[in-house]
Parts: C-alpha cells; sequence; structure tokens
C-alpha cells in the first residue's frame, strides 16, 4: 500500500483500480500509471496528505486514497 512508505522510499505503482474514479482519472492524467515510479516526498502531519514526485511532478494524495493504491518497494 502506498500509506506504508516512508519520506524518501520510492515505489512502483501496481494497481491504482481500488482509487474513487475520479482520483484514478486525476492519477491518469498526470502520466502515474500502473507501472510508474514515484517517490514519497513528505507526509503531512495529522492526518495531512501524503506528496508524490512522478514524472518530475509533485501530487498530493489524501491518505484514504493512499490506501486503495498498491504498491511495490523498489
Amino acid at each position: 500500500m502506498l500509506i506504508e512508505l516512508k519520506a524518501g522510499e520510492h515505489a512502483i505503482i501496481k494497481d491504482i483500480s481500488g482509487a474513487n474514479a475520479l482520483v484514478r482519472r486525476r492519477l491518469l492524467d498526470l502520466g502515474i500509471t500502473e507501472g510508474s515510479t514515484v517517490c514519497v516526498i513528505c507526509i503531512m502531519p495529522f492526518g495531512g496528505p501524503i506528496m508524490l514526485e512522478s514524472c518530475g511532478q509533485c501530487v498530493g494524495i489524501r491518505r484514504n486514497e493512499a490506501l486503495s493504491i498498491e504498491v511495490e518497494k523498489g
């Protein structure tokens, strides 16, 4: 799960089908697809979003959406 990564860790997206349709569409529009490599930039405190970097872009993902995105550490 994406939520299990720590700041600075890299992972490969394995499955985004569990995410909300709007979030999934947003990720696909930004080029974050299954097989893409992402890096966790930081995790905001107090239940805030997770900041990811992929393809030179920074994206904020809500924690509840990060729970539904499967990744493989790599």
